[in-house]
């Protein structure tokens, strides 16, 4: 299984488009927030599950501010993460994650890219695709794959500025 996460779209799909023609065929989008009314465009461009939450940019967007769901043997907990004050640490996030029980959780907002892989939990924002504010600033997104044995496994990619 072959999921897209994505975050910070921010009205541009320029970018998404690229990922998309990368990354094809995929099992599921997870887009974590601040898609600023381009839901509908999105759900055209794919055609598998997508799990979509609001960010502190989708005023009246109709989005859940977060989920959860479950991916293989994987609890999943979304959300775009500025009510958890990730610009300053993960922490206030990652005690609700371990809270709620999940095994994975992804955020956004920040606009730059991390993963951190503890033994009970995965933390994981896979940045921008519009506005990257890490070192390099090129757009950033993140693939999960599920192996045969429903192991996960994640990677980085960033695609060159536009």
């Amino acid at each position: 299984m072959k999921i897209l996460i994505i975050s910070d779209t921010h009205r541009s799909l320029k970018t998404l488009k690229e990922a998309l023609r990368r990354e094809e065929p995929i099992d599921m989008l997870i887009h974590l927030g601040d898609v600023e009314r381009q839901m509908a465009d999105i759900r055209q461009m794919v055609d598998c599950p997508i799990h979509m939450i609001a960010g502190n940019n989708d005023f009246l967007s109709g989005l859940p501010n977060e989920e959860e769901f479950v991916i293989g043997k994987y609890k999943v907990f979304i959300t775009h993460g500025h009510a958890y004050l990730v610009n300053i640490t993960e922490e206030h996030l990652q005690e609700t994650a371990r809270a709620l029980g999940a095994d994975i959780v992804m955020y956004g907002h920040t606009h730059r890219p991390s993963l951190t892989i503890e033994e009970d939990l995965v933390t994981l924002n896979p940045g921008s695709l519009t506005y990257p504010r890490q070192s390099g600033r090129c757009p950033s997104y993140m693939v999960m794959t599920i192996d045969k044995s429903g192991k996960a496994a994640f990677e980085t990619f960033y695609l060159k500025r536009l």
